[in-house]
């Protein structure tokens, strides 16, 4: 056989090419590319109803477009910040034995077809973008770039790359408050930057399983769980503290007709956060802690707890 039909036949053959990178199957394109643009994650993305609700402003005229147009201009955003984020990762997540599944590190995808995806995301978040406030469009343009610097090399950093994450969660309250015009109070900032930095430490526990030196494309090593873990729960008990101080300010009293049930916040909160953090010292938590939760039956049952509480109160 001539050498370079041998080369053809690798570059075509499911599976594999003629540099040794896994080609997708024909026909899996479009499945490949909704994958890689990750619509599970959308869900986070719901935060951004966060600062209407809180006002109990969300039922007003005009109200629920505004929220539904930031939503979906973060959603495509965010998604072009993950196909990003792939590439970036593409020779990790290779060799990660979940991760290596994945659209770009299976092959399935290439990258100049994630290139353009990317670009493709992010014009269509922006072009949405322009039927909001330019105060959204600062806010959806700074978590863009932060993405962009949190794929670059701020993930490798031990500590700021937990922070990053928390801000970036915070970022999608702070745009629905500009898409909305309604001011985050300082309360609700401290809550939520508490509670996203147990989250995003707890994502970095969970990676951190028994076995596991190091993580791959991280500054962690396997000795600094028990600190990880350590300052993942204050985070979180420290958002519970933040709510209960909340429930005894006046912002509360003006808000609820009854805030004496407001309280009842607290604990449901506590059993969540301590929950998750024993699943996670168990090894029992993979992924986005909050994509976990929407799986997670107990969860939807402190949420359904939680909207009882407040209906309580209003």
């Amino acid at each position: 056989m001539p050498p370079n039909t041998a080369a053809s036949n690798a570059t075509h053959r499911p599976g594999g090419s003629a540099s040794g990178e896994p080609t997708a199957p024909e026909g899996r394109t479009a499945v490949a590319a909704f994958r890689a643009v990750r619509p599970l994650h959308w869900a986070k993305n719901a935060l951004v109803v966060v600062p209407a609700v809180a006002a109990h402003r969300a039922g007003e005229a005009g109200m629920p477009a505004r929220l539904a147009l930031a939503f979906v201009a973060f959603s495509l955003v965010a998604s072009s910040g993950y196909v990003v984020n792939d590439l970036f990762d593409l020779a990790t997540d290779r060799s990660d034995p979940h991760k290596r599944h994945r659209s770009f590190a299976s092959g399935a995808l290439g990258v100049g077809a994630g290139a353009g995806l990317a670009a493709a995301l992010l014009a269509g978040g922006a072009t949405a973008a322009l039927l909001l406030p330019a105060s959204f469009r600062w806010v959806l343009a700074a978590y863009w770039a932060t993405t962009l610097a949190y794929s670059a090399g701020l993930k490798r950093r031990i500590a700021l790359d937990v922070l990053v994450l928390a801000a970036l969660y915070t970022a999608r309250i702070y745009a629905g408050a500009a898409a909305t015009g309604i001011p985050v109070s300082e309360w609700l900032a401290s809550f939520s930057m508490f509670l996203f930095l147990s989250l995003a430490f707890l994502k970095r526990a969970s990676e951190l399983t028994e076995g596991v030196r190091a993580i791959p494309g991280r500054g962690y090593l396997a000795g600094d769980r028990d600190a990880i873990q350590a300052m993942g729960i204050a985070s979180g008990f420290l958002s519970v503290l933040v709510l209960a101080l909340y429930v005894s300010s006046h912002e509360v009293r003006r808000l609820y007709a009854h805030p004496e049930w407001v309280w009842a916040l607290c604990p449901v909160l506590l059993y969540w956060v301590s929950r998750f953090w024993i699943r996670a010292r168990r090894g029992e938590i993979h992924g986005d802690p909050l994509l976990v939760a929407l799986r997670d039956p107990a969860s939807w049952a402190a949420f359904a707890a939680a909207v009882a509480v407040l209906r309580l109160a209003t």
